[in-house]
């Protein structure tokens, strides 16, 4: 589905996505693995190395050093029988040569081995098995290597030291791996920065490097394994998760990075040790952005951003920050005096596209305390907007036009400056300017200021044409211009061809004379319209609209964004029923386009900006939340073109790739991003939106069902309340999560709070079953009856059979409803049914005059067609 959040484009994908999926404070160490996008082979690195500018302070030499860092004549050693454990990680060095790196600060950062070696690694959890052996073909990694390198900031050398012996001539290795070595050192430079800069002289006393109160240990190995080739593997005590596994893949012209499992360390999966680790990797918070920023189309931006800071853990010297790598940054100053900073030295042009990143590392001049605030000031410029025709501009770097540590809430002041013939919008409220800040001739100027703490900031620009509705007190306006951008497939008149960059679109034959070109501001009323129905709806619901207003402004492409207060709302949702029709769409985009965008995008105010996703692993609850309660009101109008989404969500997920996979393989909706990968290129989207919302569909019913099953057993005139318990769930996790990030746990207590007793399953008031088999897992299994039998006994009638899971795992549960078909009425519920594993025998109460019995006759159970 062409909703989407993250900001994950081109080679340096997995490094945006880790930045945008998990909470900066999570994820800022870990995402670096991400820079080896960028970087050759082991042994096939060839060119020249980029210089460094001059060092301009020690934290920039520092950087030079360990981006450069060489393999050490003095130190080649034969090595036999050694290993490097790390909890989970085992490493053993059977026999051959290892060349360590020059030191820093007294001892080497890496090193690179050339003989026998293998690395064993267990997953931990079934997921993350059933990862692996889709990359690898086993749920074990079980790897014979060739040669590997190594990266690190810990004493590895010492503990590697007693298995060394010195070798007659080094210089052979070095000229073999000494090149390549140099090249690969600068994928984890930024990250050893952050250890080895506390070492740095200091302009205060600060903390000795022995007494810093955390562990810090990381080690990389890039390793050429006999059969799987070349692969990554990472153990870092200071990352979300401390273990990972994956491989840089190239398809169709596309770099992947294929991540096979991710978890946490052993040791921390003591809750004690994940809370401390919890409280240390959340070290800094952004409590207040003012940003002042003159906007100049079509492409440069120029701002001052000012952050306040504050600190939550001590011993921190160097900071890392987002920021578009296509921004110069000229200066920052902390507390009003520079501070040393490193973004992207020494890349320009393709250079700066093909291989920067979007961080910045701030190397403060002393130890950082916990409790220490920190007025932060950040002077920057560059091409951050693209011109796309039509009037349309828009913002590639929407996340990363101001310096960031992730998502996390604060209040932003954004003012903004540019030409009188454009419109700007921004998320927050519209407030007077700032009078120290003036336009020049033919400028405008605008400021608006967060009426609550948000996650994210942004703008948006085009020369549009605005249409305004309301729902309640909320004003709701969209903004449209008056055409399309200039890659908007043009319709034709002759028998449609695919169009390739949607599968489902299609565009007709060029040889015919085109149709009426689209005007997307003639219907910036109805998108509106829209908006303002689905506020009412989504509002009784979840409770009153976040904020005072609402901006849908209209964005090239398929894609949509919902931002707090703001929408980026693709211009296919601007198009009238007969502009739809004359691109022959398919039922399912016509929903898309005509309804649920503009519903999901509202629906995201509430789920995803109001209240956020913690980690990666939870991305999906905010997306299907969002997803479903905006299916909730296209039910209630519409309910064929319900049906058609949850069908056309079905179909996705047992649709197959290349090599004959289905993409509901790709995995849980729990590894988010991580689905998107060189063998399911839309596994996110798939699943996590397809999936995520037939879960809550799933969840809905099983509530829905349980309380009518009740019901009935009740006195009379009682009245099923399920509907309602299931919008209570909902209603009550926002109240008591706004202004938070929540977890899929905290999704599984919520509905387990109010859960019917009905669906105890084994007595037990809990969901762990749901959970574990349905959101952690995959299947889509094809259920049966047999050995039905119906029959009086006594004064009622008992019915009897099997349910049977066909193409699932042998563990899992199900709750089926089953019903009764009673002469010419609809069939009647007689309840639902644990199916636990492949066969389960049930005995139900039937009502008089049952014919034949059905499961799921209304479609509430994600399964293969009956």
């Amino acid at each position: 589905m062409a909703v989407d959040r993250t900001r994950a484009n081109g080679s340096n994908g997995r490094l945006k996505r880790l930045v945008t999926e998990v909470r900066r404070t999570l994820a800022l160490r870990s995402l670096l693995t991400g820079l080896l996008l960028a970087l050759p082979v082991l042994a096939q690195s060839t060119g020249a190395f980029p210089a460094l500018p001059p060092a301009q302070g020690p934290g920039r030499e520092l950087y030079h050093r360990l981006r450069t860092a060489a393999l050490n004549p003095q130190r080649v050693y034969h090595v036999r029988e050694a290993s490097l454990d790390r909890e989970d990680v085992h490493i053993s060095l059977e026999d051959g040569t290892i060349g360590f790196t020059e030191d820093v600060f007294g001892r080497p950062t890496g090193a690179f081995f050339e003989g026998q070696g293998e690395v064993l690694l267990v997953p931990q959890d079934r997921s993350e098995r059933l990862s692996m052996g889709l990359f690898t073909g086993a749920a074990v990694l079980e790897e014979k290597f060739s040669s590997a390198y190594f990266r690190f900031n810990d004493d590895t050398f010492r503990q590697l030291e007693p298995a060394l012996r010195p070798v007659s001539d080094s210089q052979e290795f070095i000229t073999k791996w000494g090149e390549g070595v140099g090249r690969l050192a600068e994928a984890d430079a930024l990250r050893l920065l952050l250890t080895f800069s506390r070492y740095l002289p200091s302009s205060n006393s600060g903390l000795p490097p022995e007494q810093f109160p955390f562990e810090d240990h990381m080690l990389h190995a890039r390793i050429q394994g006999d059969k799987l080739g070349l692969f990554d593997v990472y153990f870092d005590t200071t990352a979300f998760e401390q273990i990972s596994v994956g491989k840089l893949t190239s398809k169709d012209g596309l770099d992947y990075y294929d991540t096979w499992a991710s978890y946490p360390m052993r040791s921390a999966r003591d809750p004690k040790v994940a809370a401390k680790l919890k409280t240390l990797q959340d070290e800094a918070t952004i409590s207040n952005y003012r940003i002042r920023a003159r906007v100049t189309p079509p492409r440069e931006l120029a701002a001052e951003a000012v952050l306040n800071l504050n600190m939550k853990i001590d011993g921190e010297r160097t900071l890392l920050f987002e920021l578009s790598r296509f921004l110069d940054l000229k200066s920052v100053e902390s507390n009003g005096r520079p501070v040393e900073f490193i973004h992207n030295p020494a890349l320009e042009g393709t250079q700066l596209a093909r291989r920067g990143n979007d961080l910045v590392a701030l190397v403060f001049p002393h130890s950082l305390r916990a409790g220490e605030q920190l007025i932060l000031k950040f002077v920057y410029a560059g091409s951050v907007l693209s011109e796309a025709g039509g009037g349309l501009l828009y913002v590639g770097a929407r996340g990363t036009w101001y310096p960031n540590r992730g998502v996390e809430v604060s209040n932003f002041d954004l003012q903004f400056t540019w030409p009188a013939e454009w419109t700007l919008l921004a998320t927050g409220k519209r407030t007077p300017p700032d009078e120290t800040i003036s336009a020049l001739p033919g400028e405008q100027i605008a400021r608006w200021v967060s009426e609550r703490p948000i996650p994210l900031a942004g703008f948006n620009l085009g020369q549009y044409v605005r249409a305004s509705a309301r729902a309640s007190s909320v004003e709701v306006d969209s903004y449209a211009t008056a055409g399309m951008e200039n890659a908007f497939p043009r319709p034709r008149v002759t028998p449609p061809q695919p169009l390739p960059t949607r599968p489902g679109i299609v565009v007709p034959s060029l040889s015919q004379p085109p149709a009426a070109v689209p005007v997307p501001s003639r219907n910036a009323q109805s998108v509106a319209d829209r908006s303002s129905h689905a506020i009412d709806f989504i509002s009784r619901m979840l409770g009153p609209f976040p904020y005072s207003s609402l901006s849908l402004t209209q964005m090239p492409g398929f894609a949509s964004q919902g931002w707090p207060g703001l929408v980026f709302l693709s211009s296919f949702a601007f198009l009238s029923p007969d502009e739809r029709a004359r691109l022959h769409m398919n039922p399912y985009d016509a929903v898309l386009f005509d309804e649920l965008m503009v519903d999901h995008e509202t629906a995201h105010q509430w789920w995803g900006d109001l209240v956020m996703f913690r980690t990666y692993r939870d991305q999906w609850v905010m997306e299907a939340l969002a997803n479903y309660s905006a299916l909730m009101l296209i039910e209630q109008e519409h309910p064929a073109d319900f049906s058609t989404v949850l069908e056309q969500y079905r179909e996705m997920l047992e649709k197959k790739n290349q090599d004959g996979q289905p993409i509901k393989d790709a995995g849980a909706v729990t590894l988010g991003q991580r689905l998107s990968c060189s063998k399911f290129p839309q596994g996110y989207d798939i699943v996590s939106y397809g999936r995520g919302t037939w879960l809550l569909h799933m969840l809905r019913h099983m509530y829905v069902d349980a309380e009518q099953v009740s019901a009935s057993r009740a006195p009379a005139g009682r009245a099923s309340s399920g509907e309602n318990l299931f919008a209570k769930v909902l209603h009550d996790l926002v109240e008591r999560s706004a202004g938070q990030a929540i977890t899929t746990s905290d999704l599984q207590r919520a509905f387990e709070k109010n859960l019917p007793r009905p669906l105890w399953y084994e007595g037990k008031k809990s969901l762990d079953w749901f959970f574990e088999d349905w959101v952690n897992g995959t299947a889509i299994p094809r259920l049966e009856l047999s050995n039905v039998k119906v029959f009086r006994r006594d004064a009622s009638t008992i019915a009897t059979g099997t349910i049977l899971q066909k193409d699932a795992p042998e563990d899992l549960t199900t709750s089926v409803p089953v019903y009764a078909v009673v002469e010419s009425r609809a069939p009647v519920l007689l309840g639902r049914v644990f199916a636990d594993g492949l066969e389960t025998s049930f005995r139900l109460a039937a009502p008089a005059g049952t014919r034949k019995l059905l499961i799921d006759a209304y479609h509430t159970v994600l399964t293969k067609p009956h």
